[in-house]
């Protein structure tokens, strides 16, 4: 079976799936992708008024429903998993980093990470109470991953047993780890969880999505993927960041990452872990695919200093997900393409293209 291909839920039929953060970048992609196959859609948003934009971009809105729920109010979710056969848990806080007078492990904890997890597991209840969710699929995240072993050497070939440890995230420090910290001990107390109470979850692990987007303003995912271009120096932090955990960047179109989701909520035999890129490249190559997609003298001044330590990158694995039968259908040039692209009228690219 191929990724871009759907057989409604598991006896054939359209099924009723909640996703939450409806109005995020995956969010969003994903109620249209459920909506175009047949299915009925419970979106939830935590103000329903900034997402009347995304209505007319919904085709089959006859099969949408609206709700608002907010991952710190408890309960919140109840309504929206009531009914449904299986749950996308997207929402999640987009927050890379805090101010440096905050910037402690306490403050992180009890600001950022103690409300994500307890959002998370307010969430899975609300699904064991519903009595009819067969399956929550989590979107997790590539922040999650490291491509050294505990000495700090490469590892050739990441899977998904590569997880990053957290006393590592603590003690780096390294641009975007309040993003990663965060999304791993959630990960981790999910996975709990729905170990302990029967709940069966599987999460995707998404490397940097890009492609075109439904969301008024152009995604984060994005503006890190196209930092080079744009001279953001915050964000081309993150993006060093992952090529100097994981020695490249990992790609994956947003059709290919909501299709993945489906693929893995629909698939009998999917369970735990699952990496989602379809391909990853060094930094200095990336930029050269950034120079080609938008001419730009700024992004050919950039100098790539960590690839000296590695320059043999890692081979980041699908297979897991690969072995399913799940298949991309976009790669690295067309997704960096369709980026560009997609920005085009946003001004976020300089007007210094060639």
């Amino acid at each position: 079976m191929e990724g871009s291909e759907s057989e409604g839920n598991r006896n054939g039929a359209p099924a009723v799936y909640c996703v939450t953060g409806a109005t995020g970048y995956i969010g969003s992609w994903l109620v249209k992708t459920l909506l175009e196959r047949g299915h009925t859609v419970h979106a939830t948003v935590r103000d329903p008024a900034k997402c009347l934009h995304l209505l007319p971009l919904w085709a089959g809105s006859d099969r949408l429903r609206l709700l608002r729920a907010d991952l710190e109010e408890e309960g919140s979710f109840d309504e929206a998993v009531k009914g449904c056969d299986g749950v996308f848990h997207v929402a999640a806080s987009m927050q890379f980093s805090v101010p440096a007078a905050e910037n402690s492990e306490g403050y992180v904890q009890l600001n950022i990470i103690d409300p994500a997890i307890k959002g998370t597991l307010d969430l899975l209840k609300s699904c064991l109470k519903s009595g009819t969710v067969n399956r929550v699929v989590l979107t997790s995240s590539i922040s999650t991953m490291t491509a050294k072993d505990s000495s700090g050497n490469p590892i050739s070939v990441v899977d998904e047993s590569c997880k990053t440890p957290v006393d590592r995230v603590s003690d780096a420090k390294a641009s975007g780890w309040v993003y990663a910290l965060s999304k791993i001990l959630t990960e981790e107390a999910a996975f709990r969880f729905a170990s302990e109470n029967g709940i069966n979850l599987v999460a995707v692990i998404t490397s940097t999505v890009g492609g075109p987007f439904l969301t008024s303003n152009v995604p984060l995912s994005i503006r890190v993927l196209l930092s080079p271009l744009t001279g953001d120096s915050e964000l081309y932090g993150i993006l060093s960041a992952v090529n100097a955990r994981m020695g490249s960047i990992a790609l994956v179109h947003i059709e290919d990452i909501c299709d993945a989701h489906i693929f893995l909520m629909e698939h009998d035999e999917a369970e735990g872990r699952y990496i989602c890129a379809a391909q990853s490249c060094p930094m200095s190559k990336l930029v050269l695919y950034l120079a080609q997609a938008f001419p730009s003298s700024d992004s050919k001044s950039i100098v790539v200093e960590e690839e000296q330590n590695n320059p043999v990158p890692s081979e980041l694995s699908s297979k897991k997900l690969g072995d399913l039968g799940f298949n991309y259908k976009h790669g690295i040039e067309d997704i960096i393409n369709q980026s560009v692209s997609s920005c085009l009228g946003f001004g976020l690219l300089p007007r210094t293209a060639k």
